[in-house]
């Protein structure tokens, strides 16, 4: 089993992967959270080792430790409080450098819809997003 405690770990990075595992999993599981005693069996932790991990991350208010009666015992469900935000979407957007954004508005004369550098962006994301389909769809 693996150890959080103070001499159990053999460094500070991996004492930080294991909660940096804690943390990706309570964030796949979103609004609901998952129960500590199924991420605890998930990454072969012992109790008391979770908890420690949970109490940092409670700690760092990463998450938040929900207390719940499942199959008549209490736990604890932890459910992320932080969310890291997804910027794929927008990472190559035109708008990001363009120096007329400061005067880009819908009903000024630099517009987003007439703006020629975000209708091509816009066209060349759904030609990419059509190829990852495509890609997708082949496999399965």
């Amino acid at each position: 089993m693996n150890e959080i405690g103070d001499n159990s770990l053999s460094s500070k990075e991996e004492k930080e992967d294991l909660i940096s595992k804690v943390y990706k999993l309570v964030l796949e599981h979103g609004d609901k959270g998952i129960l500590q005693s199924e991420l605890w069996k998930r990454l072969n932790l012992t109790s008391r080792d979770g908890s420690r991990i949970a109490t940092r991350l409670e700690k760092r208010k990463l998450i938040k430790r929900e207390r719940v009666l499942e199959g008549g015992r209490w736990t604890y469900k932890l459910i992320p409080l932080v969310i890291p935000i997804d910027t794929s979407s927008i990472e190559n957007s035109p708008c990001i450098t363009c120096p007329d954004e400061g005067k880009c508005d819908v009903e000024s004369p630099v517009s987003p819809l007439t703006c020629i550098y975000l209708e091509n962006w816009l066209l060349e994301e759904y030609e990419r997003e059509g190829k990852k389909d495509e890609t997708r769809s082949s496999k399965t």
